[in-house]
């Protein structure tokens, strides 16, 4: 049967294909001043000044920006292949040995596919690891594999690990130096590559265990942590103009 004269209309309409970078969902508004891989220029500093610190990625580290820190200090980073139970073993052993490991992952990763290794070889040891993860919450469009919804929860029950939970870049770069110095175990989420700037740089302190009032109100509070902070602040901005005068508090640390 001849398909000359059919309606071209009547074709159901190809998909666009997406790419590895719109799969990553842009957490900055249009315009919004935003810094580039906070974390893996952070690290990378810090390094500079403390030749114990090591970089450990699963197969991931351009998309963890632990990138930036391989560049500047290859002697001290370890790729180790897409085995996330691997790459926290080895953590460990490091900071037996008297290491800081920063291990870095995707966030779904490390709750899901290495829990046993983390509460048993990290948590439950109160070693001094530091365990940094990409994509918490919905910021991927990779769907449910790549979806980190119930890594705070599946943490939080887990002995002597702290949990840290950045709002925006320049929490990330202060936040790094600060669970660096914590002697313990550490769990931070983390936001990657243009990561936008929503805390004041000149007045700003990030402190752990310790909530911060970025906005004052007398009619609602809105308590936020990691992402959802900038989201709040847009909120009360937007509920500012029906009258309703809205505080924020921002808690970037879970645990303590």
């Amino acid at each position: 049967m001849s398909t000359a004269n059919q309606n071209p209309a009547a074709a159901p309409a190809m998909k666009k294909k997406l790419t590895t970078s719109a799969m990553i969902a842009s957490i900055a508004s249009e315009g919004q001043a935003t810094r580039s891989a906070p974390f893996g220029h952070a690290l990378a500093a810090l390094a500079d000044q403390r030749s114990d610190i090591v970089g450990l990625s699963a197969d991931l580290s351009k998309y963890t920006d632990l990138h930036i820190f391989a560049k500047a200090h290859p002697e001290r980073f370890y790729q180790m292949g897409m085995a996330e139970q691997l790459l926290m073993s080895a953590a460990a052993g490091m900071a037996r040995e008297g290491c800081v490991p920063f291990a870095t992952t995707y966030a779904v990763f490390a709750s899901r596919r290495a829990y046993d290794f983390i509460c048993m070889a990290i948590a439950e040891e109160n070693l001094n690891v530091k365990i940094v993860c990409g994509l918490p919450g919905l910021t991927t469009g990779y769907g449910p594999s790549h979806q980190a919804t119930d890594d705070l929860a599946i943490f939080r029950a887990m002995p002597n690990l702290m949990i840290v939970d950045p709002c925006d870049a320049l929490e990330i770069e202060q936040a790094v130096p600060a669970i660096a110095a914590h002697q313990g175990p550490v769990y931070m989420r983390l936001l990657r590559g243009n990561v936008p700037l929503v805390l004041d740089e000149y007045g700003y302190q990030f402190e752990i265990g310790k909530a911060k009032t970025l906005r004052t109100g007398n009619d609602v509070l809105i308590i936020s942590t990691g992402l959802m902070t900038m989201r709040s602040l847009e909120a009360a901005q937007e509920l500012q103009a029906d009258g309703v005068d809205v505080a924020v508090l921002h808690v970037p640390t879970i645990k303590p």
